[in-house]
């Protein structure tokens, strides 16, 4: 019984890596969102804190 859990948990958890990796899923906005200068994440609509990338 126990054997089954585990592997049902391990066959989800592939699944839904499977489905992070696809870049369909919002892998476009994702890459819209990231400052041109350093790579960094920008959260909110000011600009990056590097100071490089004036896009707001």
């Amino acid at each position: 019984m126990i054997f089954k859990i585990v592997t049902l948990f391990l066959v989800v958890m592939g699944v839904l890596a499977m489905f992070g990796k696809m870049h369909w899923l919002g892998g476009k906005r994702l890459s819209n969102v990231k400052c041109r200068a350093c790579g960094r994440y920008r959260i909110g609509k000011g600009p990056c804190p590097c100071g490089k990338d004036r896009r707001a």
